[in-house]
């Protein structure tokens, strides 16, 4: 069956029984018609795929993606060392390994130097506990020495190493000196390893998912000497989507934000409204949100990168992350601002072509004068691209190794915009 069609089909059923009080009914559904397009679009493994799954995705096997990857992919990525950290135990003492590293930190917890963990974490507030984060410690840590941190949010079906695997991060941050923090989403949260960012409850600064992977954070924070201005979010489809949220609800913590295949905050509240939005962008209105506790700042610099060909969340998505930071940007104290845009017609080396926009303040009200001449947003439309991360590394999953380097050019933006320069 054509999928516009079962999508029409699908949409009508799961009405009718939430009308009616099934709500289970209408969830599987859903979840059941989701799943068998996935089944009959997914192509066989490739090096290059860009496929991925749409919100509810049939959870891995051991027939198609594995839950968790060999490290020893074209990544290189170390086997993580699980620490619980209701043991008090020190990493040290848990790490395999016959060759001593230098510690990143005088704190007795603190991962080594060239690690990359699995850690417990407990919060209070969360619905299911206990869960885990990996946390990457770059060789060049030194007790003492601030590092930037760059918070990456998996996709379905995704996890930590997997996603550490196709993004390269790790290897990337090694020059920057840079921690990296892979929260993970767990099944029982939501059954294919989703974020939750069509939640109402996991919308919000200090509730939800968004207060359990800033409290993940800032666990860190305590333990490693982080620069509390370089602070940066990214995040792969759902992952994006959270990341965008995380930038809206903590304007005071993130110093810039990237989404890629990713949608706008708040652009659903219900697994209806998500599907909708992810097949032909949020409805207008959809994000409205005044986030009474957050601080009154300009929204953080955003970096977009969206695939023109992506079936899975529809392009427009990416186009209004880019308009949200804009209006933001606009109503926010000290008005009157104008941004420019310049555009950048380019080819990766694999081949892939894409067009960048980047938008910069061209002037305002005295308050916003440090803002200006500074680049804003950036938005990559990567022409003929599919629903996967442009430039990744073949041995992680949805990643399309012929595209820009998406990890690369994120990791620059972040480091050209520490939170300071926006005040």
């Amino acid at each position: 069956m054509d999928w516009n069609l079962n999508l029409k089909r699908l949409m009508g059923e799961a009405t009718q029984l939430v009308r009616s009080g099934q709500l289970a009914d209408a969830t599987r559904a859903i979840q059941q018609t989701l799943g068998e397009a996935v089944a009959r679009h997914s192509p066989p493994p490739a090096p290059a795929s860009t496929s991925a799954p749409p919100l509810h995705a049939p959870e891995p096997t051991a027939g198609n993606v594995p839950r968790w990857r060999s490290a020893h992919t074209a990544q290189e990525v170390e086997d993580a060392v699980v620490i619980d950290r209701s043991t008090h135990a020190p990493p040290a003492e848990a790490q395999p390994t016959t060759t001593p590293r230098p510690a990143a930190s005088h704190h007795p917890l603190a991962e080594p130097a060239g690690s990359f963990t699995r850690v417990a974490f407990t919060h209070p507030g969360a619905r299911h506990n206990p869960h885990h984060y990996h946390l990457y410690v770059p060789p060049g840590a030194t007790a003492g020495t601030p590092m930037p941190l760059v918070l990456m949010l998996h996709g379905c079906t995704q996890n930590p190493v997997d996603f550490a695997t196709g993004t390269g991060m790790n290897d990337a941050a090694v020059p920057a000196n840079a921690l990296v923090l892979y929260p993970e989403q767990p099944h029982s949260a939501n059954p294919n390893g989703c974020w939750n960012w069509f939640r109402p409850g996991d919308q919000h600064r200090g509730s939800g998912e968004p207060a359990l992977i800033v409290a993940m954070l800032r666990d860190v924070m305590a333990r490693h000497p982080v620069d509390a201005q370089r602070v940066y979010v990214a995040g792969l489809s759902a992952g994006g989507a959270m990341a965008a949220l995380l930038g809206r609800e903590y304007p005071d913590l993130f110093a810039a934000v990237g989404v890629h295949s990713g949608l706008q905050a708040g652009a659903a509240h219900n697994v209806m409204g998500a599907l909708s939005a992810m097949k032909n962008g949020a409805k207008p209105g959809a994000a409205t949100h005044h986030a009474a506790d957050a601080p009154a700042l300009p929204p953080p610099p955003v970096i977009v990168f969206h695939g023109d060909a992506d079936t899975t969340v529809h392009a427009h998505n990416g186009e209004q992350l880019i308009e949200a930071t804009l209006s933001a940007l606009a109503t926010a104290p000290g008005d009157g601002q104008t941004t420019v845009e310049t555009v950048h017609q380019g080819q990766s080396r694999g081949g892939q072509s894409y067009t960048r926009k980047a938008y910069t303040v061209a002037g305002g009200a005295p308050s916003a004068s440090a803002l200006t001449g500074t680049v804003v947003a950036e938005h990559w439309v990567l022409h003929g691209a599919g629903h996967a991360w442009a430039g990744g590394h073949a041995g992680g999953s949805h990643t399309d190794p012929c595209g820009v380097d998406a990890t690369q050019e994120m990791l620059r933006f972040f480091l050209e915009h520490p939170r300071a320069a926006r005040h």
